[in-house]
C-alpha cells in the first residue's frame, strides 16, 4: 500500500503533540494519570508495529471506487468519510462482541482518561482491524498519497479527544470529537453508556442514534485494570478479574 505519510512524520508528530497536550494540563491542573501503564501501552504498539503487524496486512487490491480516477477533493472526502466510518462500526463492536471487550477494556481502564490513554489499546487490537474493518474500507475505496496524508494528520486529533482540556462545543459537539465529547464515552456512570463512539465525525452517533451533547466532566476508569506490564501482554485472561 501507498505508506500515509513519511515514516519520520508518523515517528515523531505524535510523541511531540502528546507532550505538548501533556504540558497544557499540568498548566490546567488536570489530575494526574496512569502514565506509567499508558507508556507501557505505547512502547507495545511500537514493538508491534515492527514485527507482528507487518505480517497481518488489510487488503491491497482492487476497489470498489478508484481513488485515483476522482478529483483530489473527492478522494480526499470519500477516504475519511469510509475510514471513519470504519473506526465507529468497529467501535461498536468493540463494545458488543464479547472477545473484543476483553481487548478494549484496557483502553478504558485507565483511571482518569488523559492523553496518555490515546495509545492504551491492546496490542492485538490492530490485528483484528486489519483483516476486518480496515479490509473492508480498502474493498470500498483505494486510497491516494494525499487521501492517506490528510487522513493520517486528522488521525492525530485522537490525543486532542483524548485530553483533560476543557473543550466543549456544546450544541455543535456534533461537528467533530472533541475531550468533553469522547469523556462520555470513557464515562464510568451506567446513565452514559451505549452513546458517543464516534473517532473524529460524531455524525454517525447522530445517524446510528448513539450520540449525546456532553455535559460536566463525569469520572472514568473500568473496574479492573493492569498492574504490570505481563498482564497488558495477556489482557483478555485479567480483565475480569475481581480487585476485591
Amino acid at each position: 500500500m501507498i505508506p500515509a505519510m513519511p515514516d519520520w512524520f508518523v515517528m515523531y508528530s505524535a510523541p511531540a503533540i502528546a507532550l505538548i497536550l501533556i504540558a497544557w494540563e499540568r498548566l490546567i491542573g488536570a489530575p494526574s494519570t496512569d502514565w506509567v501503564i499508558n507508556l507501557q501501552s505505547w512502547a507495545l504498539k511500537l514493538v508491534g508495529a515492527f514485527t507482528v503487524y507487518e505480517m497481518v496486512r488489510a487488503w491491497d487490491g482492487p476497489a470498489l471506487i478508484d481513488g485515483a480516477a476522482l478529483p483530489t477533493w473527492l478522494a480526499v472526502i470519500l477516504y475519511v468519510l469510509v475510514y471513519d466510518l470504519a473506526e465507529y462500526l468497529f467501535h461498536r463492536m468493540q463494545h458488543r462482541i464479547p472477545l473484543l471487550w476483553a481487548m478494549h477494556s484496557l483502553h478504558h481502564s485507565d483511571p482518569n482518561m488523559s492523553v496518555l490513554t490515546t495509545n492504551r489499546h491492546f496490542w492485538a487490537d490492530p490485528l483484528f482491524k486489519s483483516v476486518t474493518v480496515w479490509s473492508a474500507a480498502a474493498l470500498l475505496i483505494s486510497p491516494t498519497p494525499t487521501a492517506l496524508a490528510v487522513y493520517t494528520v486528522l488521525s492525530l486529533w485522537n490525543f486532542v479527544t483524548h485530553s483533560q482540556l476543557p473543550l466543549n462545543l456544546g450544541k455543535w459537539s456534533w461537528v467533530i470529537n472533541t475531550p468533553a465529547y469522547h469523556r462520555r464515552r470513557h464515562s464510568a456512570l451506567p446513565e452514559h453508556y451505549d452513546s458517543n463512539f464516534a473517532a473524529i465525525l460524531p455524525i454517525w452517533d447522530v445517524l446510528f442514534g448513539n450520540y449525546n451533547r456532553p455535559e460536566g466532566f463525569p469520572p472514568t476508569g473500568y473496574s479492573t485494570r493492569p498492574r504490570n506490564l505481563r498482564e497488558q501482554l495477556f489482557w483478555p485472561l485479567y480483565h475480569g478479574r475481581n480487585e476485591a
